[in-house]
């Protein structure tokens, strides 16, 4: 059996430099001859992270971790020695000789299958983009995925490729080039009970690299037939998805350069980043975003902009996504799908209903994605805003759970003194005591409650009336005066969840020439809330004296929008002011003015 020999291993060690290896990982200044940084392995504010070039050690007077430049690579990347040897061989361009022993070196035996293997799924990939590009049996799923708007420079940048229908062709194909059926058998690609079949077939395929730009894994997208949308390569020795960000190799270059990271949803939505010039884009691998990952991004970056479609689960991903940049000394923003699209390119004045980037990259193109993308608000804001649409904030239950919600984030902040802040910001949203917050927050801690979550699902919370909802009963009621509504009042405007789909299903009714309650019932998705119209439709509150109730209903949700949003404002405001951005205050406060002044004129209406 063959094994590194020594003087590769020395070899390998002499050539190292230190400061630059390290640096691939943790951000080093010099001092007084050594090199400190703040340490990978424990989260820290003052740097206590050393490295001394000369010997080739590392030390962490905070934790205590230390040792040597080859075994901080094998730390931070989970390698083995062999593995670290021999990468750090290939970038220093020394040349690996092996020598035979006679020793049984497990080691060396997972070393030499996690090369066979990488091997083999590049292989495998060449050739699926081969089929994609130049084959007629890609033809469908190329003209897919130019028809989402993707070029075919950035097919060939992530190497996408086509997985035939026939389910035994990729098996026979491989045999003919010389591996072994055995070992097809147990790389992944094909079925444990029938090892001929393919895992793949006639899917769009995703190759999955792991840093070093290795293919580690696929991803299939399907085309037609039944089957899950998405399928993955299952776990595998040389792939850990919770441990694994898809196209990490190709936006390290700019994550380094910016110390910034933009998470999307999935594959698609990355690409589409990338092609719009956003290079420093990956994704989590069918996964949530994973307490790993946010470490394997910590190496390099220091802020997440969280880009998750606007639908419900899309929303809950991002809360999720908070928590786990936080608990891991990443600071964190969320960016608003469609928000910053030019307003020459918008429909009638509207967003259309984009949910992802792959959306806006489709439908209007990389400047308006890359403009999209800037539009972000504080992580905090995000969850004070979110916490408000789930509960109830007429009554003092309602307040306190929408509070009691925000705790874990609290929880996660590394700084006292933020979170000090961040409670005060909390009271103030909510118009509650302070000093309420703060008992409450740690009566919880010390009792062990913890995680945001959502206590009663959004599909099944009873449907309450309120403004919002009142009016769009209102319109339901009497569908002739949609017209004057809709021309009033966008969706935008509407938070009330139940309120939202009464009014998709108007406005789907609208533009398909439809009238009557049938129609509208038919479109309406939720049966609560087609029981909640049936049964509250035929109440005479809502067809007597119909277009004052909607003029006043129209009234009545603007100026609560416009409370909300002044609401929000003093919240921004407050934490403009922590952090000391003389810029943001004034937009803040010239949009105060703005809205105090709509508020003002709305008022004397209805005077």
């Amino acid at each position: 059996m063959s094994y590194i020999a020594k003087s590769t291993v020395q070899e390998v060690i002499d050539k190292i430099d230190s400061v630059t290896l390290v640096s691939d990982y943790v951000r080093l200044e010099k001092r007084s001859g050594s090199y400190v940084g703040l340490c990978p392995f424990h989260n820290e504010k003052t740097p206590s992270f050393t490295v001394n070039p000369e010997k080739k050690l590392y030390h962490c007077f905070g934790c205590g971790k230390g040792g040597t430049i080859i075994s901080f690579v094998m730390e931070m990347d989970k390698l083995t020695f062999p593995e670290v040897i021999e990468l750090l061989a290939k970038r220093l361009g020394v040349e690996i000789v092996y020598e035979n022993s006679g020793g049984n070196r497990e080691e060396a035996v997972k070393n030499i299958r996690i090369e066979e293997l990488t091997e083999l799924y590049r292989r495998v990939s060449v050739s699926f983009h081969h089929i994609l590009m130049e084959k007629p049996q890609g033809r469908a799923a190329k003209d897919y995925i130019l028809s989402r708007g993707i070029s075919a420079g950035t097919i060939d940048l992530f190497r996408l490729g086509y997985a035939p229908a026939d389910r035994r062709w990729l098996f026979s194909f491989l045999v003919k080039k010389g591996y072994s059926e055995v070992f097809l058998a147990s790389s992944g690609l094909f079925s444990e009970k029938y090892p001929g079949i393919s895992f793949f077939s006639d899917r769009l395929m995703f190759p999955i690299a792991d840093r070093q730009g290795r293919t580690v894994a696929f991803g299939g997208r399907i085309l037609s037939g039944e089957g899950p949308k998405y399928l993955n390569s299952k776990e595998s020795d040389i792939y850990k998805k919770g441990q694994t960000l898809f196209a990490l190799d190709l936006a390290l270059p700019e994550i380094r350069k910016t110390r910034e990271a933009y998470l999307a949803e999935g594959y698609m939505d990355v690409i589409a980043l990338h092609q719009a010039g956003i290079t420093n884009a990956v994704a989590p691998l069918g996964t949530a975003f994973t307490d790993d990952q946010a470490r394997l991004l910590r190496r390099w970056a220091d802020r997440v902009y969280l880009l998750f479609d606007a639908d419900r689960a899309g929303q809950s991903a991002a809360v999720k996504g908070i928590l786990t940049c936080r608990r891991n000394a990443l600071s964190c923003a969320v960016t608003v799908p469609g928000k910053g699209i030019p307003p020459d390119l918008l429909e009638n004045g509207e967003i259309p209903a984009v949910k992802d980037p792959a959306d806006i990259l489709r439908y209007f193109g990389p400047e308006a994605l890359q403009k999209s993308v800037k539009c972000f608000i504080n992580d905090f804001e995000y969850l004070i805003s979110y916490s408000r649409s789930l509960y109830d904030m007429s009554d003092s239950e309602g307040k306190a759970r929408a509070v009691a919600f925000l705790f874990p984030y609290l929880e996660a902040l590394d700084s006292d003194i933020s979170r000090d802040a961040a409670m005060g910001t909390v009271a103030d949203a909510f118009g509650v005591d302070r000093a309420a917050v703060t008992r409450d927050f740690y009566r919880r801690a010390s009792s062990g409650e913890k995680n945001l979550k959502e206590e009663i699902p959004p599909g099944q919370r009873p449907i309450r009336m309120k403004d919002e909802l009142f009016l769009l009963t209102v319109v339901s009621v009497n569908d002739n005066l949609y017209p004057k509504f809709r021309e009033a009042l966008s969706i935008k405007e509407i938070e009330d969840p139940a309120a939202k789909e009464l009014f998709i299903a108007l406005e789907e009714c609208y533009r398909h020439n439809e009238s009557g309650m049938e129609d509208l019932l038919a479109r309406i998705v939720s049966e609560d809330l087609r029981n909640f119209v049936i049964k509250r439709g035929t109440s005479k509150e809502f067809s007597a004296h119909p277009e004052e109730l909607v003029s006043d209903g129209i009234k009545r949700v603007k100026q609560k929008r416009l409370e909300r949003t002044l609401a929000e404002i003093i919240i921004k405001l407050r934490i403009a002011k922590n952090e000391a951005d003389g810029t943001r205050l004034e937009e803040l406060l010239a949009e105060k003015v703005h809205i105090d002044t709509e508020l003002h004129r709305l008022k004397e209406d209805k005077k």
